[in-house]
């Protein structure tokens, strides 16, 4: 197959045209037009297969996180998500319609529920599977939500449950190493744990809810820990996590203290979001959103990052994804 063969088979009319869009696939670049009052927000995720997702991962949930790790970016900021550009390095074995039918469609299902259109991109061979997704969208202008706001008192909320993710990559190597089971593929999890690992669900939404309320926020991807880390560092503030207070799951709970917060604080994969408010702040936006987003810990001056459980200091070392 031809390599525009593959885009114009699989991928040019994957997605419905966006009113922004003035110019999409089919030539060197692509044209949009950004809204009155509007800022662009932009990033960009490479996932390699061996590094972000196990060889037995389906073409269609690999196609699918490479999206929803960058709305979840995107997310982070308050921005609206408008298109993304995908960049497909593909090994010639894969380049068939049985793989790229089903990566399209993978694609498709991220995008469409956000009314995101595939506006370009690149395909090539290559040895190793690597995707890289560029994501764009919109915010209003001066209201992007950064990392560099967390003031002392603000509560530190996440927007769901952490840990599940990082649970079901532990139970994959635990296949792969430990009893012999080599080729044994991600959807032999829990469905549960599955779902979280390879289709996580960017908070597209509430991070929109969340402009003038939040004063920083970060999608939580290297770890809750890691992640939280970032805003303190970038605004220069401390914090006390209640390790209690973050939002669990009964699979966690069965598991030894230590382990479930090693899964929380560290396993990263989680794509939920992390963020700080006043308290004024919280208790408004939960009557308007209730059970959005939960309160686990305070900004403090002090910086650092305190863990502790039923007030005692918890010794766990912060140590989330490295990608080097």
């Amino acid at each position: 197959m031809s390599e525009f063969s593959l885009i114009h088979t699989h991928f040019k009319h994957l997605t419905a045209p966006h009113q922004h869009t003035v110019l999409g696939i089919g030539d060197d670049c692509a044209i949009s037009n950004i809204p009155p009052n509007s800022q662009l927000v932009s990033c960009v995720d490479t996932l390699v297969a061996g590094r972000h997702f196990v060889h037995e991962t389906s073409p269609h949930a690999i196609a699918y996180k490479s999206v929803a790790v960058n709305l979840s970016d995107l997310a982070s900021m308050g921005a609206t998500p408008y298109a993304i550009l995908v960049g497909l390095s593909l090994p010639k074995f894969m380049a068939n319609d049985n793989f790229c039918q089903a990566f399209a469609e993978g694609l498709a299902a991220a995008c469409t529920p956000f009314g995101i259109e595939l506006i370009g991109g690149d395909t090539t061979s290559s040895p190793i599977l690597t995707i890289s997704v560029t994501a764009l969208g919109f915010v209003p202008h001066g209201q992007a939500i950064t990392r560099q706001g967390a003031c002392v008192g603000d509560v530190v909320c996440v927007s769901g449950t952490v840990g599940l993710a990082s649970l079901a990559l532990h139970g994959i190597l635990d296949d792969l190493h430990g009893d012999g089971h080599a080729n044994r593929p991600p959807k032999s999890l829990p469905e549960k744990l599955r779902q979280a690992m390879q289709y996580p669900a960017p908070q597209v939404a509430l991070g929109r809810q969340l402009i003038g309320f939040a004063n920083s926020m970060i999608d939580i991807s290297d770890g809750l820990g890691q992640d939280l880390g970032h805003i303190l560092t970038a605004s220069n503030v401390g914090a006390v996590i209640d390790l209690d207070a973050i939002p669990s799951d009964a699979l966690l709970d069965a598991l030894p203290h230590a382990q479930k917060w090693q899964h929380q604080i560290n396993g990263g994969d989680d794509y939920q979001l992390c963020l700080t408010m006043t308290k004024a702040n919280f208790k408004q936006f939960n009557q308007s959103y209730p059970n959005s987003i939960f309160a686990i810990g305070e900004i403090v001056a002090q910086q650092g990052l305190t863990l502790m459980n039923h007030h005692q200091k918890v010794d766990l070392t912060v140590q989330g994804w490295e990608h080097f």
